[in-house]
């Protein structure tokens, strides 16, 4: 059996199994130098291969050899496995310049979608050897050419079925299976923990993390994009880069030879005229995390199915799109990103889902045939090559509004949840002493609660409906106050507030507020119920209602015993309540 998987591996190839290709020539392929004494391996392969971590690292080495006086670097970080996550600087005197963008690029988060690693080793090289003076007089330049190192080098010819190259490629996760590009709310993964010490060291005033996508086949080779403004917690960050950044990058690439496209997808991937998928990230993501931090982020998702060489060269073009459009407005980006930070909303919205009327635009995609498969047992599509436009294709985007909350002046959170106070900190959040005994918090309590089926990202994930409850004599100075008139405000909301989609809670983080540790003997319990009955006649009329109004509760001795248990003093305060209160005033 064994054998004749060997067998047949080898007989087979990597992509002869993807839909037809329309053939492509770019001016882009100019950047191309084989014979450069610094070309990478991308270019001496010709557009077919990728070098593995150990040769990605000695590129980065000779890159900072060569250009020492402007290239820095910087281990940023270590992979469960031991492996060093490093960042190249580069700056025109080897010194950060504040007057100038500093622009994060981020590789290899997904490290089988690696063309952002190769396209900017190109950028560096030419940057190294003078070709491109003009960038980092306009610039500097953070970029971490793996971020997964691990599953990097897990490599494989058959790590996605539907990409063309590189010939072999890196798995998705990392060595414990975990997603990185999920992982910016809990921050459990050494390099998305890494990221969040680049950014809040250097306060980039743009994120780029690089991808390829998957899905259906269509024209477009380069798509990318951030959140739409419509659906947007920093709206006019977003209006900003619709309106300046995505226009200059578009002419950009499209003057290069490539086919820039919106980051959409399929809602049927066997029936297009279905419509598409207008993603909005929640924070979980990079571009999401962006959004809420005042972080102006792009996400790139090339397409799987056009040849690594184009994707590669398309990645080189976009990049210097993305230095041009950001160091040619760069005064009024920051002033934009100053006006988000300083503005809270009174509401925020902590969970979306598509909405039922949709847009619509004209899709560049790609001719397709139906067909029944004997193997599905259903009808599929059969990609032709041929090019297509779908006009006034509907779009449907995840903008309808499911919660919205109330944002509070303040969280205080108990100080034996130290896990989570490091967590913010990372974030970037600031914790803050708190003093006194007061009367006005607000404490959540979970009325009702329904656990994920299975785990998802190694955790156990929940979610609830909550009452919101006063309560009395706080001591403060047990508890760390997160303000939410801060920068990070509007990420505190959503990873304090327990409905928001990618909160603390919603991941499993207070799951032992579901298990109860002190439990009564009905000898004791029953004529103390009896006392407390009698003595309080509010409290007696609230139990005979209910026996009256609920007849599964009146005949379930198992039912009554619990309620008078909780009635008592005696009850596990910490049963079902939110450990986080909640300051409103």
């Amino acid at each position: 059996m064994f054998l004749n998987a060997l067998l047949l591996t080898a007989s087979l190839s990597a992509v002869d199994h993807l839909p037809p290709l329309a053939a492509w020539q770019g001016q882009s392929e100019r950047l191309l130098q084989p014979t450069n004494p610094l070309a990478t391996q991308f270019e001496l392969s010709n557009g077919l291969v990728s070098p593995n971590y150990q040769d990605t690292m000695a590129y980065l080495d000779k890159l900072a050899s060569v250009n020492s006086a402007q290239f820095k670097i910087d281990i940023i970080g270590t992979s469960d496995a031991g492996r060093s996550i490093k960042m190249l600087i580069a700056s025109e005197t080897g010194q950060i310049d504040k007057n100038k963008a500093t622009i994060l690029l981020q590789a290899g988060i997904h490290s089988g979608e690696i063309d952002g690693k190769d396209a900017t080793f190109m950028l560096l090289r030419d940057i190294s050897q003078g070709q491109r003076n003009d960038i980092l007089k306009r610039v500097n330049l953070l970029f971490i050419p793996i971020l997964n190192v691990d599953g990097h080098e897990n490599a494989s010819r058959f790590n996605r079925i539907n990409q063309r190259g590189p010939e072999v490629m890196g798995f998705r996760t990392n060595g414990r299976n975990l997603n990185l590009n999920r992982d910016y709310t809990k921050l459990e993964t050494p390099g998305v923990q890494a990221v969040m010490r680049v950014i809040n060291q250097y306060q980039p005033d743009m994120y780029v993390d690089m991808h390829v996508t998957d899905g259906a086949d269509y024209q477009y080779d380069i798509t990318y994009g951030s959140t739409p403004k419509f659906a947007s917690e920093s709206p006019k960050i977003a209006a900003f880069i619709e309106d300046k950044i995505v226009p200059a990058i578009d002419a950009k690439l499209t003057r290069f030879g490539h086919t820039p496209g919106p980051l959409v997808f399929v809602m049927n991937k066997r029936e297009l005229s279905e419509g598409l998928a207008g993603w909005v990230a929640t924070p979980r993501y990079s571009n999401g995390w962006g959004d809420l931090n005042n972080l102006p982020t792009i996400l790139l998702e090339n397409h799987s199915l056009k040849p690594y060489k184009q994707r590669v060269l398309g990645t080189y073009v976009f990049l210097d799109g993305v230095i041009d459009a950001v160091s040619s407005n760069l005064t009024q980006l920051r002033r934009v990103v100053k006006i988000e930070k300083d503005f809270m909303p009174r509401e925020l919205v902590v969970a979306r889902s598509y909405s039922k009327t949709p847009k619509h635009i004209d899709f560049l995609g790609i001719e397709y045939e139906q067909f029944f498969s004997e193997l599905s047992n259903q009808q599929e599509v059969r990609y032709t090559g041929k090019a297509k436009t779908y006009a006034k294709l509907p779009i449907f985007w995840r903008e309808q509004v499911v919660e919205k909350v109330k944002v509070p002046t303040a969280y205080y959170l108990p100080k034996s949840w130290s896990n989570i106070a490091a967590k913010l900190q990372n974030h970037g959040i600031k914790l803050e002493r708190a003093y006194g005994v007061v009367d006005h918090l607000k404490q959540i309590k979970v009325v009702d609660h329904q656990f994920a089926k299975a785990p998802f990202e190694g955790r156990l994930q929940v979610s609830g409906k909550f009452d919101y409850q006063n309560v009395a004599s706080v001591d403060l100075s047990q508890y760390f106050k997160i303000s939410t008139a801060q920068i990070s405000g509007k990420l505190a909301v959503h990873l304090l507030q327990p409905e928001a989609e990618d909160s603390f809670f919603s991941w499993g983080y207070f799951n032992s507020i579901f298990q109860r540790t002190e439990y009564s003997e009905n000898y004791a319990l029953l004529p103390f119920a009896e006392k407390m009955l009698a003595e309080n006649a509010v409290l007696k009329r609230e139990f005979e209602d209910k026996l009256a109004a609920d007849k599964e509760f009146k005949n379930s001795p198992k039912k009554r015993l619990e309620w008078l248990y909780s009635k008592t003093p005696f009850y596990d305060g910490g049963y079902l309540h939110y450990p986080v209160l909640i300051d409103y005033e």
